[in-house]
């Protein structure tokens, strides 16, 4: 019933950033939790970040934390990705989750709804 859609991928220098953008069709949106998940080329799809139905609960992983920021505005249906001080490292494509829980979640598992992904590549 819902469709996630990402944007704002790209080549970026490493140090430099990029802004992803998430949107969502339906209504119930501001009562989704949502996710950030990244998979690199050989390599599983892993959570980078997290964000409550209110937006006012955040939760990163180690690798990112301090630089990249989740956030969303409901009345757009729209999450962000803010990252910052990109490195080689974080070249993967980029998917956005969303799922009725209120708090998000760090597991693959808790989401129904994935966007197609976007892709990003940062050069050394």
């Amino acid at each position: 019933q819902v469709q996630l859609v990402e944007s704002g991928g790209g080549l970026v220098q490493a140090g430099g950033s990029l802004r992803l953008s998430c949107v969502a069709s339906g209504r119930t949106f501001r009562r989704y939790g949502m996710g950030w998940f990244r998979q690199a080329p050989g390599k599983e799809r892993e959570f980078i970040a997290r964000i409550s139905w209110t937006g006012g609960s955040t939760y990163y992983a180690d690798s990112v934390k301090g630089r990249f920021t989740i956030s969303r505005d409901n009345a757009k249906s729209t999450m962000y990705l803010q990252m910052n001080s990109l490195n080689p490292e974080d070249t993967a494509v980029y998917y956005c989750a969303g799922d009725r829980v209120p708090f998000g979640s760090n597991q693959q598992g808790e989401y129904a709804y994935w966007g197609q992904g976007t892709q990003v590549t940062v050069s050394s």
